[in-house]
């Protein structure tokens, strides 16, 4: 196998140099960017393509390490140079594999999706964590378990999900990663109004997040549950509400407490929680 990458941003860096770590043979990088794509092969101790049809030539097996929103026109591209024989692959967590390459099979391709589950931040250090990652795959069946079988012997967990199932997936990534975030700022800006400034906002609200995040994954979510709707306490929830001045913080506040009384309701069953559930209404 020949492993090719168009793309050279973190996604590409990282994983080309944790395949070539890993004894997988990566020919190079193409990127329209010339000096992406020099910097992209040094680190990685491959090859800069400065044609895409040289890098097709060069590789069975193509990584498109771009942008959501430039995945369709770079498989358009090389699907119009030949793709036939070659196994396409993308690493956005939203697209299927059939949404990102209509058609291939009629181009004689393979298609699969492989996400890393995994913070991508930096093009030079991201690959030393990556034996860490989680990566789900979807696709070409034959190409996804031959990609499971890579990254197990690696050491690496790997889920197979259908296409069908993608868009849960994704959502279930961006609730747990990037909500979050929605909710830390909401955190820190109700500590600002309490005379915090946003450092020491955030100092104050770690531990408590931190001891919660580790809570959660060792017991799960029902059993980590503490606070005002896990004990029914109906009054407080309530002043919560009040003292939020936007419509949008309250109906947040509302929308994500919903949610918790199902859980609590999970770790409570005989709790009647009515009432609380007409407050967050």
């Amino acid at each position: 196998m020949k492993i090719g990458f168009i793309g050279a941003g973190k996604v590409g860096f990282s994983l080309g140099r944790y395949f070539v770590e890993n004894g997988l043979t990566v020919s190079g990088y193409y990127s329209r960017n010339i000096q992406s794509r020099t910097e992209a092969s040094r680190f990685t101790r491959t090859k800069a393509f400065d044609e895409l049809a040289d890098l097709l030539n060069s590789s069975d097996t193509v990584f498109i390490t771009v942008p959501d929103s430039a995945i369709r026109e770079v498989y358009e591209q090389i699907r119009d140079i030949g793709i036939a024989g070659k196994l396409i692959c993308h690493c956005s967590g939203a697209m299927s594999a059939l949404e990102a390459f209509p058609d291939i099979a009629r181009y004689g391709g393979s298609g699969c999706s492989i996400h890393p589950l995994f913070p991508v931040s930096s093009k030079y250090d991201s690959y030393r964590e990556f034996h860490n990652a989680f990566f789900c795959l979807e696709g070409s069946e034959a190409h996804v378990m031959q990609w499971k079988k890579i990254f197990e012997d690696m050491g690496n967990p790997v889920r197979v999900i259908s296409s069908s199932h993608k868009h849960e997936y994704h959502a279930a990534c961006a609730v747990s990663s990037n909500l979050v975030c929605a909710l830390a700022e909401e955190s820190v800006d109700l500590l600002k109004k309490c005379g915090f400034s946003e450092n020491e906002a955030l100092a104050a609200l770690q531990p408590l997040v931190m001891s919660n995040i580790r809570h959660i994954f060792k017991v799960g979510p029902a059993e980590a549950l503490t606070g005002p709707i896990e004990r029914n306490d109906v009054q407080t929830v309530q002043k919560h509400i009040e003292c939020l001045n936007q419509e949008s913080d309250k109906s947040m506040y509302k929308a994500v407490s919903r949610k918790l009384v199902e859980v609590a309701q999970k770790r409570h069953p005989d709790s009647d929680y009515r009432k609380m559930n007409r407050i967050l209404l």
